[in-house]
């Protein structure tokens, strides 16, 4: 390996990373990360620069502010304290669940042992242990479906509902809102008008919510907004049990897109359910969903919603890779719909 081999540009360093190119800028701007140049000026990561990068990222990841981050890099742990004790709590809470996982792995085994079959369902229950209690309703008819039963069996923190257009997951997504005791709809016009604004003048603890969680965003590289801003103001209400969005990424760029779901993934397994309508590659990353996210794909011939697990060959991978484009596709059709022609009646 030559020494030139071991540096990384900007994209390639932040894939590493696991953050935006824009969030490297930022780091650079704050005195937080000098990066390399070569010869051409250009800017190049190599380990130090990458072992110091990635102590950012994960001081960031523990919920310290850029400030905060800095004065830790600085020898000051005052900030780290209670951002450690935080993710002890979260951690303890991952070991509870791991106990109980374990104690009901040891009683099918028992049970086994005395030849009797795990009940329907358990070995499921084993397997996916932050799934919420299904909730179940009736598709909506007569279009998209036919008032078909269906469950939300995999209630998960982020709930990304996909598919093409005209499939019908804006229906689905309002059926939701409406089933699911205590819910909210965030519209697509969520930044029209002053509605947020005066939200915001109105309710000072939401106000300091929205802030906070806006800078957090700028400081991982998105761009500040009114429709970032009015998304915020949905997203932290206080009150109700569930959010649904329709088209999360409406109005924002690929970097704040990248930015808001990886705040939004750092809530935790305990946090409230977010049904989360999208069709960006950028906010949904197969490649980076995680544990504590399911997929519900919307099919194209109108067959019921089926989940849909983010790796290469599961049944409908393709359907929803296929339904994902860049922000900039996104942007430039957004606000087109599926058109059906009416058919002419031959015997009028």
């Amino acid at each position: 390996m030559t020494p030139s081999s071991r540096f990384l540009n900007p994209a390639e360093a932040a894939r590493r990373l696991g953050v935006s190119a824009k969030a490297l800028r930022l780091y650079e701007q704050r005195g937080l990360l000098v990066p390399a140049r070569t010869a051409a000026g250009w800017r190049s990561y190599g380990p130090a620069e990458m072992a110091r990068a990635t102590e950012i990222v994960a001081l960031r990841a523990l919920g310290l502010s850029l400030a905060q981050v800095a004065r830790v890099l600085k020898g000051d742990a005052q900030g780290l304290a209670p951002a450690l004790a935080a993710h002890q709590a979260v951690l303890e809470a991952k070991a509870r669940e791991l106990d109980a996982t374990l104690d009901r792995v040891r009683g099918l085994r028992d049970e086994l042992a005395r030849g009797r079959l795990p009940a329907p369902g358990e070995l499921a229950r084993l397997l996916q242990p932050d799934t919420r209690p299904a909730l179940e309703f009736e598709l909506p008819w007569p279009w998209p479906w036919g008032g078909e039963r269906f469950a939300l069996s995999e209630i998960r923190p982020i709930n990304h509902i996909v598919g093409p257009l005209g499939s019908g997951k804006t229906r689905l997504a309002l059926r939701i809102a409406e089933r699911f005791p205590g819910a909210v709809f965030l519209p697509l016009d969520r930044a029209e008008g002053d509605a947020t604004a005066t939200r915001l003048r109105e309710d000072a603890a939401l106000r300091s919510r929205v802030d906070a969680a806006l800078a957090w965003l700028v400081e991982d590289g998105a761009t500040g907004s009114e429709a970032l801003t009015a998304l915020l103001a949905g997203l932290e209400a206080e009150g109700p049990a569930a959010i649904v969005v329709d088209m999360v990424e409406q109005g924002l760029d690929h970097a704040t897109q990248e930015a808001l779901i990886a705040h939004l993934r750092r809530r935790g397994a305990e946090a409230r359910p977010l049904f989360l309508l999208t069709r960006s590659s950028a906010f949904l990353d197969l490649a980076a969903v995680g544990a504590h996210e399911s997929i519900l794909l919307c099919p194209a011939n109108h067959s019921p919603p089926t989940y849909v697990a983010p790796f290469e060959g599961a049944p409908g991978y393709e359907a929803v890779a296929t339904c994902l484009a860049t922000p900039e596709v996104r942007a430039r059709t957004q606000g087109v719909i599926a058109w059906r022609p009416k058919v002419s009646d031959p015997a009028g």
